[in-house]
């Protein structure tokens, strides 16, 4: 069950990141924002794995 949130997490990353490409040219302040939350969810999905926790 830990490895599926961590692997939900990673991909929630992955979709924010897509965000955050899309709406780099309209909302800069708003790119950055998602940017941030892209960061947090991939680090938190790589550390809830274990490999470097």
């Amino acid at each position: 069950m830990q490895d599926m949130w961590a692997v939900l997490l990673i991909a929630l990353g992955g979709l924010l990141f897509g965000g955050t490409i899309a709406s780099w040219k309209m909302n800069k302040v708003l790119a950055a924002a998602l940017g941030l939350c892209t960061v947090l969810a991939v680090a938190s999905g790589v550390l809830r794995l274990g490999y470097f926790g």
